[in-house]
């Protein structure tokens, strides 16, 4: 289940590193360029309206709408056998369940329902102050800034791009058999490491020339790659894949749209302030992500549940009712059962 979800965060990266390539190609046909370069954006675009149309509905999305027949026969073609009727059934049945749940959203309000919506947001809430994504927007500045020329910048976002594809095959070949919680963990002491020695290097070395030697250039750019590995086999895919197990299947949209809503808003906040915040700290933003880091690792600690190995269904009983702190918002669950 996890490897399986984890190729939504591959493909991402995949698409980070083809926009990192891009840039660094288009950088060179002076002065068009980068005309260009926004331009191939739309093609992705394209190809995401078209194959939109021909994506086809889920077994569950059909039996939901009163469409059991069209269901059967698509879990029919993906199985690629005429033998699916248990598991036509157990979809059935948990869609049955879940339409008994008329206002998903007043659901999920409750109190059993709090510690769900509360993991799924503060998890897209840690993931952007980790500070990737203002790192991977603004690598080629961030660079730049460090003394690398102009189009050294853009290949070094390439590298950290690679990178970060290379990383999440390694999430995927382990998480279902380390864990969530280990690599969140090993993660957010890596990145802890890398972020504060990036800030003490820079802290240290960094002149008013905006230049590095090149020995220590090359070092901060290992230590970037090292923190960007880190978090594309922890963070990076991880902050998606515990959201989707977590909740139960009459409230698994409504709390999900949370999670993703969540990651837009702490995305946008710090992609804007990400550049004002670096001319004001310097330095400085390499500990203030460093600070955070060490926050997120003491919550996987105390209050994150490992979700590895138990089904979806069982969650509760197996996951929730048995943590120190949220087996106590359990309670009226249980009642109401």
């Amino acid at each position: 289940r996890g490897s399986l979800n984890i190729l939504f965060q591959l493909l991402i990266t995949v698409g980070i590193s083809i926009a990192n390539l891009v840039n660094y190609w288009a950088s060179s046909l002076h002065p068009w360029g980068w005309r260009l370069s926004l331009g191939l954006a739309g093609v992705p675009a394209a190809l995401l309206c078209f194959g939109s149309l021909l994506i086809v509905e889920t077994p569950t999305s059909l039996i939901e709408r009163g469409k059991s027949e069209k269901g059967k026969a698509t879990l029919e073609r993906i199985r690629g056998t005429k033998n699916v009727e248990p598991e036509f059934q157990q979809l059935v049945k948990a869609c049955e369940t879940a339409s008994e749940v008329k206002h998903p959203y007043h659901r999920l309000m409750r109190r059993d329902g709090h510690p769900r919506l509360f993991i799924s947001i503060i998890l897209q809430v840690f993931q952007q102050l980790t500070g990737i994504n203002a790192i991977m927007f603004y690598a080629p500045v961030l660079f730049q800034t460090m003394g690398f020329k102009n189009d050294a910048s853009l290949l070094s976002a390439v590298i950290t791009g690679l990178v970060n594809v290379i990383a999440t095959f390694v999430s995927i070949a382990i998480v279902d058999r380390v864990g969530r919680k280990a690599l969140l963990l090993q993660a957010a002491v890596q990145m802890f490491i890398c972020q504060g020695a990036i800030g003490i290097i820079l802290l240290k070395d960094l002149h008013l020339t905006n230049s590095l030697n090149p020995t220590v250039a090359i070092v901060v750019v290992i230590l970037v790659c090292c923190y960007v590995a880190s978090f594309a086999w922890s963070w990076g895919p991880l902050g998606w894949l515990i959201p989707s197990e977590i909740f139960p299947l009459e409230t698994r949209s409504a709390g999900f749209s949370f999670a993703v809503c969540s990651n837009m808003l702490f995305t946008f906040l710090i992609a804007q302030a990400f550049l004002s915040m670096m001319c004001h700290l310097k330095a400085g933003i390499f500990f203030f992500f460093a600070g955070w880091i060490l926050i997120m690792g003491t919550f996987v600690v105390f209050f994150l549940p490992e979700t590895k190995g138990v089904p979806i269904d069982q969650m509760t009983e197996r996951v929730w009712k048995k943590h120190w702190l949220w087996a106590r918002f359990m309670a009226e669950e249980t009642n109401r059962v």
